[in-house]
Formats: structure tokens, C-alpha cells, sequence
């Protein structure tokens, strides 16, 4: 009885959580946003008056962000321009394809026909807009939400450790440090790998002689940030310029092998290893975790699942009745001296 009132909990909490993603939704990323830049804004007001610190904080928070949104722009940019460009030739591979099929007895004219027609170039167009309108009041609330938590937290940690409940003030406080801890970790060891794959796929493209070689470092870079399906996407652009560059199926097949390979190499073993024990999480709850959250909360969710499994973990392994959940599903630990740098 009492795990099916525990397993009914949990569905109702992700039912909530699903239909409520407008507000939950950018407080995991005010809440991911504070527990990185937090050291920051508390060096700044040990030193200046707070809102100046709050500021200055915001600013810089938002220009890393600028400079990062204006790098995939920029990257994306251009890359579409030429894709554009050649609709043409895309248009007779597409040509070719469909004549292949239809010899072997696979016939697609049809379906097509009948689900991209105009109608469907509308909807979509409309789709793509309110996508954009929901972005931006997403941005909105979140930033709302940072900087109302910034002036929070330490307001917050005082009342915590007034509680009468001493060993709830102690899950909630060592919880929450080793979530920020791990966090930061997390954000370092990613914008570490994620420069290594940008540079490792702009110089193969150079030597592989496809364009853009730059422009692809830097799309491998910023989608780098988004597990699985980031380096996926990553591969695929770079394989569609290489069919109308290339004359011949190898030198395409080449490009996309060789660009996973790098991808594998450096998501499945160099980070792991670099990561260590102190972001020591399986794999395959990493795959479930990207999945469910992208299920829940779309495109966002596929960012930041992984963070909230290092925040639910995290909170396990402080209380011995739930420290097996955080040593279950912990992955192989590799000693490093990133552990006690964190």
C-alpha cells in the first residue's frame, strides 16, 4: 500500500510539473543560473552594497548569454544561407532518392503530397512563431526569478538554519551546497568538452575540405550543451552540406562517421574520466533523464534533465534512508583531482 501511494505521489508531482512547465520550468533555470553565479554575487556584496552587486551579476550573466546566443546565431546563419543556396541540388539528390525507392517498390510522392502541402507550410509557420513568443516569456520569468532568488538566498539559508528540525536544516543545507558544487562542476566540465568537440570538428572539416569549417566548430560547441541530441544534430547539418559538396556517397559517408566518432569519443570517454567521481552518474540514467524531461518540458527539458538528476542525487546521498538511490545509480568513479577542486 504504501509504495503504490508513493508511486501515485510521484505520477501526480510529474503531472503537475508537465502541466505547470510554464512556471516550473524557467525556476529550474533560475535556480541552475543562481547556483553558478552565486560565488560571484557573494563576493560582490561582501564588497559593494548588494543591488550594485545584483547589477553587476545580472550584466554579466546576461552578456555571457548574449555572447553565446549571438555565436550560434552567427553559426546557424550562415550555414542555412548556403543550404538555402543549394535547395536546388538538395532538390535533385531528393529527385534521385525517390526514383531509387519507387524501383524498388517504395513509393513516397504520395505521402508526401498529402501531409507537406500548403496548409502544412502554415501551421507550421504558425507553430514556429508561438514558439517564439514562448521563448521569449519564458526568458522573461526566468530572469524575474533570478534575480528575486539572488537577493533570496541568503535570507533564506538564515531561516533554514533556524529551524527547529535540525536534521531537516542539514539535508536542505548540505544538499544545496553539493548541488551548487556539482552544478558548477557540471557547467565547467561541459563548456570544457564542448570547446575540445568544437575545435576537434572545425579542424576535420577543414582537412576534410567542407565548408564552413569554423561555422561547424562553433554549432558543435553550443549544441555540445545538450546531451544526445546536441551532438546528433551536430553531425547531421555538416552530413547535408557534404551531399552537395561531395560527388561521391563515401566521401558523405566519411564526414558523418567521422564526426560521431569524435562526438562518441569525447562524450563517452574523455568527459566521463575528466568528470569524475564527483559527477559520477550512469549513463543510462543520463538517457532516461534527457528523454523523460524532453517528454515533459520540450526542448528545455532536454537541457536540463541532467542537472536535475545531480540536484536529486545529490539530495539522496544526505540521508542514510535514501543514500542506496544516489549509490545505485552512480556510475564507474574515476579519481581525479577535479573531485577536490569542487
Amino acid at each position: 500500500m504504501k509504495v503504490n501511494i508513493q508511486l501515485m505521489a510521484g505520477l501526480g508531482v510529474l503531472a503537475a510539473i508537465t502541466y505547470a512547465r510554464s512556471v516550473f520550468a524557467p525556476l529550474a533555470l533560475a535556480l541552475f543560473i543562481i547556483a553558478i553565479v552565486w560565488p560571484m554575487q557573494a563576493w560582490l556584496q561582501a564588497r559593494i552594497p548588494k543591488l550594485l552587486a545584483l547589477a553587476i551579476t545580472l550584466l554579466v550573466t546576461l552578456a555571457i548569454g548574449g555572447v553565446f546566443a549571438s555565436l550560434v546565431v552567427w553559426g546557424f546563419g550562415r550555414v542555412f544561407r548556403s543550404l538555402v543556396m543549394d535547395a536546388a541540388r538538395y532538390e535533385a539528390i531528393y529527385q534521385q532518392m525517390v526514383t531509387w525507392l519507387d524501383g524498388h517498390g517504395v513509393s513516397i510522392a504520395g505521402f508526401w503530397a498529402e501531409h507537406f502541402n500548403v496548409r502544412w507550410m502554415l501551421s507550421t509557420t504558425q507553430f514556429l512563431t508561438g514558439r517564439v513568443n514562448t521563448t521569449l516569456t519564458f526568458w522573461v520569468i526566468a530572469m524575474v526569478y533570478l534575480m528575486l532568488g539572488l537577493l533570496e538566498v541568503d535570507r533564506l539559508r538564515r531561516n533554514i538554519e533556524s529551524l527547529d528540525n535540525r536534521e531537516f536544516a542539514r539535508i536542505v543545507l548540505d544538499g544545496s551546497a553539493t548541488t551548487a558544487a556539482r552544478f558548477r562542476t557540471y557547467i565547467l566540465v561541459r563548456t570544457q568538452m564542448s570547446l575540445l568537440t568544437g575545435l576537434l570538428v572545425a579542424a576535420f572539416a577543414w582537412f576534410a575540405g567542407l565548408q564552413f569549417a569554423v561555422e561547424w566548430g562553433v554549432i558543435a560547441f553550443s549544441l555540445n550543451y545538450i546531451p544526445f541530441i546536441g551532438p546528433f544534430i551536430a553531425t547531421l547539418f555538416p552530413t547535408l552540406l557534404a551531399m552537395t559538396q561531395f560527388d561521391s556517397w563515401q566521401e558523405v559517408l566519411t564526414v558523418f562517421v567521422c564526426l560521431n566518432i569524435i562526438q562518441f569519443v569525447i562524450g563517452s570517454y574523455i568527459e566521463p574520466r575528466i568528470a569524475g567521481s564527483m559527477l559520477s552518474i550512469s549513463p543510462l540514467l543520463v538517457l532516461f533523464a534527457t528523454l523523460l524531461w524532453t517528454f515533459l518540458w520540450g526542448l528545455f527539458g532536454t537541457f536540463i534533465g541532467v542537472p536535475i538528476v545531480i540536484a536529486a542525487l545529490s539530495f539522496c546521498a544526505q540521508h542514510p534512508s535514501s543514500r542506496w538511490i544516489s549509490e545505485l545509480f552512480a556510475g564507474s568513479k574515476q579519481p581525479t583531482t577535479l573531485d577536490a577542486k569542487a
